[in-house]
C-alpha cells in the first residue's frame, strides 16, 4: 500500500496595488515584494488609472502615494471609498511628508488611516503591509 502524502498547499499570494507617480519607487517596492513570493504587485502611475484597476482587480490592499499631478491620493482614496467595489479594499497611504499632522493637513481623507513616510526600506514596508493585514484579520 503507498504511504498517502499530504500535500500542503502554498498560502495563496496577496494582491497589492501600488498607485504612486514615480516610476522607480514601482520598480524598487515591485522587486522587493515580489521576490518575497508572497505578493503579486499591480502598479500602477496615475490616479485615474488605479481607481480603474482597483475597480477592476479589486486586490487585497493598495498602496497609494498622496501627492500626485493629475489626482492626489486623497481624491483616488475618496473616488475607492465612494464605490461598492472597493470601499473594503484597505489603503496604506505612502508620502514623502513626515509628520501624520502634516499628512492630515494636506489630504483630509486620510484622517487615522495608515500611512508611511518615504524614503523606506523593504523591510519597513514589509512591517507595515503586515500590520495592515493583521489589523484585517
Amino acid at each position: 500500500m503507498a504511504e498517502q502524502v499530504k500535500s500542503q498547499a502554498a498560502p495563496e499570494k496577496k494582491r497589492i496595488l501600488l498607485i504612486d507617480d514615480e516610476e522607480d519607487f514601482c520598480f524598487f517596492v515591485k522587486l522587493n515584494l515580489e521576490k518575497t513570493g508572497r505578493f503579486e504587485i499591480l502598479t500602477t502611475t496615475s490616479g485615474s488609472s488605479g481607481v480603474v484597476l482597483a475597480s477592476k482587480e479589486r486586490p487585497d490592499l493598495i498602496l497609494l502615494d498622496i501627492i500626485m499631478p493629475e489626482m492626489g491620493g486623497g481624491q483616488v482614496a475618496e473616488l475607492l471609498f465612494d464605490s461598492p467595489r472597493t470601499r473594503k479594499i484597505p489603503i496604506l497611504f505612502i508620502t514623502a511628508i513626515a509628520s501624520r499632522r502634516q499628512v492630515q493637513s494636506q489630504e483630509g481623507i486620510i484622517g487615522g488611516r495608515n500611512f508611511i513616510a518615504k524614503p523606506v526600506t523593504p523591510e519597513e514596508l514589509m512591517a507595515k503591509i503586515d500590520g495592515v493585514f493583521k489589523s484585517i484579520q
